[in-house]
Order: C-alpha cells, then structure tokens, then sequence
C-alpha cells in the first residue's frame, strides 16, 4: 500500500513495552496475523533489558477491532508485557525538509548537555525525529535525526552551543553520501601520532625547546609554514642518520589511530596521511599501517649526516589541500566523498577541500573553520560521525 493510499486509511497504534526476551516481535505478528492487517511501521528499542515495540497497522476488516485489542492484550499479559493501543489514521506526518545527523560524544555525556542539544535543535525549527546510541565507550556517542531546519544554521547553533556545555557536536547532512564516502585523508603530527616529529628530532639535537616554540607559532597560524619549516630544520644540520630508526621507535600513535585505520580498511575506504613532517617516518607509517598513499616533506641526507635541509616538494598548507585533490584523483573518489582530519592552521585547506573535514582536538582557528570538531582523544571517534556504531567495529575485529 502506497503513502499516499494510507494517508485517511484507520490504523492503530499498537504499543508493547515490557521485559525483553526472545520471541516477542514474532509473538505480537503472529498475533496481529490472524486479523489479515498491513504493517504500515515499526519500531523497536531495547535499553537496559526492556523493549518498547511499536506497530502501526492497518485496522482489521469487519469490524474486528475490538476482538484484536482483546487478543492482543490477552496475549501480552500471558508474556508478562503490558500493550496499549491507539486508533488513528494514516501514517506518521511527512518529516520536514532539511535533514541532518547530529552525533554527540560525551565523556562523560550528562543529561544536562542532552537537554541543551535537543534545546538548540528545537530552537532552530528542527524536530528530533530519532536517536540512537552509537557507542559507549571509550565515549558515549549518540546520534540525532533531525529533519525541518538546514544543516548550515543547525550546525551553527550547536557548534556555539556545545562550547558552553563541554560535549563534541557533529552535524552533517542526511542522504547517501554520507556513508559514500571512501577517502579519509589526515595529518600526521598531533593526529595520527601524538607527538611532533621535528620535536624528536630536535630533542637528539639539544635544540628540542627552540624549535617547540616555532612549531607552535606556525600552528597557530602567526608563521609561514615554509619559513618555519627550514628555520627548524636548519638546526638538525650535522645530526647522524642513525637517529632516523630511534625517531621512528619513539613515534607514538595517538589512541585508537589503529582501530580507526583497520575499520576504514575493512569498510572499502582507501586512507592517506600528508605531514608537514618527514617521509622519513610517514613511510615507515605507511607500511605499518597498511595506508595507501603518505606524503611528507623529505629530510636531506648526505654522507650519512642530516644537512639540516629539506628536499622535494614542500608539503605546506596549501600542499596538504593538494595532495588532497591528489589522492582522490587516483583513488577516482569525487572531493565531496573524501574526509580531511587534522588540527594545525596547515590543515584548514585540506579540511576546508574535503566533504567533511574534522579538526581533531585542534587549535581554536581551526575549530571554528572545520565543519565539525573532536576534541575527546580517542581517533576512532570519527568512526561515530560516518554513522559507524562500536558494536560495527567490533563485530569486524572478530571476523
């Protein structure tokens, strides 16, 4: 039956909530199934061991309302369940133009922050039409389907909102390409890794404090990348190439990089890290980790000493975005299917380019330029803002 041929057609309402158990969803069909009715809709949830059921159908031919409320009360009071039915017409009412997932990672997430989301999202014309829980742990994660406002000034009023009240918001627009997405691109320093490689480098040279203070101020922008860039190097000349492997060995990958990676690989996605660091560490990144494309700035080596150059391409801010391009191109992914992760003032290009860019417990500039930010440290949390739910990613570590 058509949407439109249920529009003024008499339906009920058939609302079950009780102890969960096997068989209850089957049970109440059967029931329903002697009475020849369609189903128009249903809807299931099960928290902390008690379902609630709903089932909008068809009201049974000949009058037999009656006898189906009698028998479908009679049946859920044999299972211990309490039932309520409701008579109507037709379906729910059309959903509003402009849909949206709104995802929320809290850490903890409290019913204060819930009340201040699901606020903003009434105050801007939006409906919550469902929400459903993502994860919960490392951090719970739950998302929102909000239809009758725009993506734009929703997103808008929750990014200002979740600033006051200590919880990540994410909102992207609804439809198929949110799970089309085959490209995840991010940076390497402070996202994929925890540390700064110059900074390692610059501890074996005894200029690590200086050279923190530069790489500092071109994060936040106050810098040319590229100035900065040789100025750092510059103070690595004379340093002995052994000191490659030990960077290498003391890299640490910020947590859940693993499972983000694995997942996205298991998923069909192809992923790339760009750094304005060195492809003296992202290669060895890149076979570890089984990514498909890596990009750095590349170390000058010569007789076996550092000559506190750089060589190749410069991979700036600007690189980064066209890398980006790059990648895409070669993976033949269109831009509005790609995501750019990163948190530096170099990464606002490539975050800007890609079809969602996240800034990952980034620098204020850059939080407020992405379309989203995470700032809880667990990487895999971006897994949550493609609609991917925990129990996903574990069911693919077990098969």
């Amino acid at each position: 039956m058509s949407a439109s041929q249920t529009s003024e057609v008499p339906t009920l309402l058939v609302k079950i909530f009780g102890k969960d158990r096997p068989g209850i969803t089957a049970g109440l069909f059967d029931t329903l199934a002697a009475y020849s009715v369609d189903v128009v809709d249903i809807e299931q949830v099960v928290t902390r061991g008690r379902i609630v059921l709903c089932a909008l159908v068809t009201e049974p031919a000949g009058g037999a309302g009656g006898e189906l409320r009698a028998t479908v009360h009679s049946w859920a009071e044999s299972l211990k369940l309490q039932a309520e039915i409701l008579s109507g017409t037709g379906d729910n009412r059309p959903r509003g133009s402009g849909r949206s997932h709104v995802t929320v990672l809290g850490h903890p997430l409290t019913a204060e922050s819930t009340a201040a989301i699901a606020a903003t999202i009434t105050e801007t014309g939006g409906n919550i039409d469902r929400i459903f829980r993502l994860a919960k742990y490392p951090v719970t994660a739950v998302e929102f389907a909000v239809s009758g406002t725009e993506t734009e000034p929703l997103r808008t009023a929750l990014a200002t909102a979740s600033s006051h009240i200590g919880v990540d918001v994410a909102v992207v627009s609804a439809g198929l390409h949110r799970r089309a997405r085959r490209l995840v691109v991010m940076d390497v320093d402070s996202t994929l890794i925890q540390d700064e490689v110059i900074e390692l480098f610059a501890a074996h040279a005894g200029c690590e404090a200086e050279v923190a203070e530069v790489t500092e101020r071109a994060m936040r922008g106050e810098l040319d990348f590229e100035q900065s860039l040789h100025a750092r190097v510059a103070l690595l000349a004379g340093l002995d190439a052994s000191v490659v492997d030990k960077v290498r060995s003391e890299v640490q990958l910020t947590p859940g990089a693993r499972t983000l990676i694995r997942t996205l690989k298991r998923l069909g996605y192809q992923v790339g890290v760009v750094s304005g660091g060195f492809t003296q560490v992202t290669d060895d990144l890149r076979e570890r980790l089984g990514l498909d494309f890596a990009s750095a700035n590349t170390l000058e080596i010569v007789d076996g000493k550092l000559t506190g150059r750089v060589t190749g391409e410069i991979v700036d801010r600007a690189g980064k975005a066209r890398l980006l391009r790059r990648f895409a191109a070669e993976a033949g992914v269109p831009l509005t299917q790609t995501v750019a992760i990163g948190d530096g003032a170099n990464d606002l290009d490539m975050l800007n380019a890609a079809g969602l860019g996240v800034a990952f417990n980034a620098k204020p500039v850059v939080r407020e330029a992405a379309h989203t930010a995470v700032n809880v440290p667990f990487l895999d949390a971006v897994l949550y803002l493609l609609g991917i739910t925990r129990e996903e990613v574990e069911a693919a570590d077990l098969a």
